[in-house]
């Protein structure tokens, strides 16, 4: 089948040197496609590329047909209405002018062949369950999945052959994920998604994995590539076993011929001292002896050498599970101390109006549908907003992780955004405090901006625990957003590790089953 969408030797590097993607190959046609990879290796930076958003160094893009790319993080001017997130605005101003008589050729101009947008956009609007949305509703009055499926419903009016969707199940609850799961179902142009969500990439034809700089094609949806990957380790895992040993068997080979080469160079010594042999012979004797053990030794150090690459090569194959440790004695919070006492709260938006007393370090998860007030629960537990009814009393230090992970300074690195938010710490205290975090040597002098999803997680949550005062409660909004399967395992490592309590608004199911949870609260 000839590719609907095609990449031959793409390179990128990021302005301060770090590579991306270099000599990347890709190639698909129509159906839908999952790509999964490890937050950093060029997911996001690929779809980019291929959208025209970023423009590589070196290599060809193809793409037959036009292109719609939805973003992880689709934003908005809080002024925009809905019709200008849809980008139809102009065009139903047109159509109002038309039919009441305007001959302008600039109104024909701007309707083109778009004289039933208006029907085309209601249907797409009630497929995703955005009838409710007004074409004139402000932007700022909308949830962020609702902001999600709006772009998404944008991408959709233009009929594009290709859809590059990055992460587009961030914010949407049950109900929203599964329309959109219908609308990737019926797909039947090119569909490229990169997502973590394993409910999207099961409704796939193929996942793709992005690794070590090149895309490796799995048939089926996210289960079956997981079952062909357990496969594939433990077979890696059986060939490092292999390796070790066999490494291990040619240093003993070595050290026995070291031993033989040893005894034979004494009796060699010895026949000298003695004369044994004709002064001629013994020399040849002597620079045949030579010449062996150096055939000898070269042949094991080759044998060494070899099994040595072969382990390397093993290793290579073989993922890695590095686990995230945190000990922050100043997070503890006793059982039974008072953290928050919410009476009667009312958000400034949504539908909540909530009673909660938190005690000691429990594990709180928040669900509930796209626009019900939960992202403005938190904003007001930690008093960026007011709330519109009831009170707050927060009786430890409160920090917050947002959807969006702005916390950072992009134009400062990892270290130097931990040093503002924990100015008293050693700098020798703040990048081992990194390290627990995975953020190792040259990372933590990484700018922040030029971070993954992942990575940014991590870097925000080192900031966000290492804050003075430490935080006692969390609240964390979506965090998941963005992530990769390992990230999401990082996180969970992490928040198992913190010792304080907290609140985390979600609807990632199989997230907040791992997180232990000591309640669960539906608004």
């Amino acid at each position: 089948m000839r590719a609907s969408l095609s990449v031959n030797d793409l390179s990128f590097s990021w302005p301060d040197g770090s590579t991306v993607l270099d000599g990347l190959d890709l190639g698909v046609g129509p159906g839908r496609h999952g790509l999964v990879g490890l937050n950093g290796s060029g997911k996001s930076t690929l779809l980019r590329l291929i959208a025209g958003e970023l423009v590589p160094q070196r290599g060809s893009i193809g793409v037959d047909g036009t292109v719609a790319y939805l973003p992880q993080d689709p934003g908005a001017d809080p002024d925009q209405t809905v019709s200008d997130v849809l980008g139809i605005a102009d065009t139903l101003a047109a159509l109002g002018r038309v039919e009441q008589g305007s001959t302008a050729i600039e109104d024909f101009d701007v309707i083109g062949d778009q004289w039933d947008i208006a029907e085309r956009t209601e249907a797409e609007l009630a497929r995703l369950g955005l009838g409710h949305l007004g074409l004139g509703r402000p932007v700022s009055s909308v949830s962020g999945g609702e902001l999600v499926l709006l772009s998404l419903v944008a991408r959709l009016l233009t009929r594009p052959s290709v859809l590059l969707l990055d992460e587009p199940t961030n914010n949407l609850d049950t109900a929203a994920r599964e329309r959109l799961i219908d609308i990737v179902a019926a797909w039947r142009g090119t569909l490229l998604v990169v997502s973590h969500d394993r409910e999207l990439l099961n409704a796939m034809d193929d996942i793709g994995s992005l690794r070590g700089g090149s895309v490796r094609w799995y048939g089926g949806g996210f289960d079956d590539y997981e079952a062909a990957v357990a496969v594939e380790q433990e077979a890696a895992a059986r060939a490092v076993r292999a390796a070790e040993a066999d490494l291990r068997a040619q240093r003993r080979d070595r050290i026995e011929a070291e031993s033989v080469l040893a005894t034979r160079r004494k009796q060699g010594e010895k026949a000298w001292a003695e004369k044994r042999m004709p002064k001629i012979a013994m020399g040849n004797y002597k620079r045949r002896a030579q010449v062996s053990a150096g055939k000898l030794r070269g042949v094991h150090e080759d044998r060494i050498e070899d099994a040595n690459t072969r382990l390397i090569e093993a290793e290579e194959l073989v993922h890695d599970d590095r686990e995230i440790r945190v000990d922050l004695p100043n997070t503890v919070v006793p059982s039974g101390r008072n953290v928050l006492t919410l009476d009667g709260v009312r958000p400034a938006y949504g539908s909540i109006e909530l009673d909660l007393e938190i005690r000691g370090p429990e594990r709180i998860g928040l669900t509930g549908r796209n626009g019900t007030g939960k992202t403005s629960l938190l904003r007001t537990i930690t008093g960026d907003q007011a709330p519109a009814a009831g009170s707050v009393r927060a009786h430890v230090p409160i920090r917050l992780l947002p959807q969006r992970m702005d916390l950072l300074d992009g134009s400062l690195t990892v270290a130097e955004n931990v040093a503002l938010i924990a100015p008293s710490t050693t700098e020798n205290d703040r990048r081992a405090q990194l390290a627990r975090f995975l953020i190792r040597g040259r990372a933590a002098d990484q700018p922040a901006s030029t971070l993954s999803g992942g990575e940014r997680l991590r870097a925000t949550l080192a900031c966000l625990l290492l804050a003075e005062p430490a935080p006692q409660l969390l609240l964390l909004d979506e965090p998941t957003n963005n992530l990769d399967l390992p990230s999401i395992r990082h996180l969970v490592e992490a928040l198992e590790s913190y010792r304080g309590a907290f609140v985390v608004v979600s609807h990632d199911q199989r997230f907040l089953d791992d997180l232990g949870l000591t309640r669960r609260i539906e608004v």
